[in-house]
């Protein structure tokens, strides 16, 4: 059953919205006598969508429009205005509002409006239930040497990393900054072979460096591949570049502080700050990162 919130302070309105959209099996109706009432039930009836009239004491329909839409973004909201109130209509749309019913059309439209954003948001819903019986993803994402694509695939990962529930979102941000020290690294160092301690001073060289390698063969026509498995335990991420590799004992410790101030290794200090197990192939080539449920 699909719960809809009715919000209006006239119980003969409430009871003939109720009616129209009865012609629905599948809908059960709860109701509130103004926007105050309806954000209290809020966490109670948890609606898949609310109706609500404009005028009412307390908290008016607009600005409930407003706070179910910082509240719950994703909760659809219908309002049902009084002729005359068309700039108010605009007005709710722009603040968050899913659609709007004229009060001397609701026969003819309330019960249709409802149903559409239902077929949308019912949808949206499965979805989201299925994956949060999720126990284990993996995928795989071969990179070119681009990094306006390392942004995004951090993004897509730390949505991942909260519907699991394996981080807060403080641990979220620092999987985050390390992911990207680590694709900077295969991306720049490994890839295109460019060294940090050309990043010493105004870094100029480095980027210069970058940026001419990026056109040349072989460095431009290699990826970065990325191997990803997350269970509800922890997130695995394996990072292989195509470079020549290095030897992992020449990373510096990142327990030593002096480590903090230098430009070189940098990245790494702060990939196994933030990440519980980083770990290097023995070519250099691949490194793997481990963040694990709290």
């Amino acid at each position: 059953m699909s719960k809809i919130l009715l919000v209006d302070d006239s119980e003969i309105a409430r009871v003939k919205m109720g009616r129209l959209l009865s012609a629905d099996t599948e809908m059960d109706f709860q109701f509130a006598v103004d926007g105050q009432d309806a954000l209290e039930k809020l966490s109670a009836v948890r609606p898949r969508l609310v109706v609500t009239d404009m005028v009412m004491p307390r908290l008016d329909g607009l600005t409930l429009v407003k706070e179910l839409h910082e509240k719950s973004p994703s909760l659809p909201v219908v309002l049902v205005t009084d002729s005359g109130n068309e700039e108010i209509a605009t007005k709710a749309l722009r603040l968050g509002a899913a659609s709007y019913v004229p009060k001397r059309l609701i026969d003819e439209y309330l019960l249709e409006t409802v149903q559409q954003l239902l077929s949308v948001t019912n949808e949206k819903y499965d979805h989201r239930r299925l994956l949060d019986n999720l126990t284990r993803s993996e995928f795989t994402v071969s990179l070119a040497n681009d990094m306006t694509l390392v942004a995004p695939f951090i993004t897509y990962l730390q949505e991942s990393l909260v519907r699991m529930e394996i981080c807060d979102e403080t641990d979220q941000m620092r999987v985050g900054v390390a992911l990207d020290e680590a694709l900077v690294n295969a991306i720049y160092h490994g890839n295109l072979e460019v060294s940090s301690k050309l990043r010493e001073g105004d870094g100029s060289a480095y980027y210069a460096l970058i940026k001419e390698r990026l056109g040349e063969a072989p460095y431009n026509d290699r990826k970065v591949t990325i191997d990803v498995r997350i269970t509800n335990k922890e997130v695995r991420v394996i990072i292989a570049d195509e470079g020549p590799g290095f030897d992992p004992a020449s990373l510096p410790d990142p327990t030593a502080s002096e480590n903090l101030d230098n430009v070189s290794g940098r990245g790494v200090t702060l990939m196994r700050m933030f990440m519980d197990e980083v770990s290097y192939s023995e070519s250099g080539k691949c490194v793997t990162l481990v963040k694990r449920k709290s």
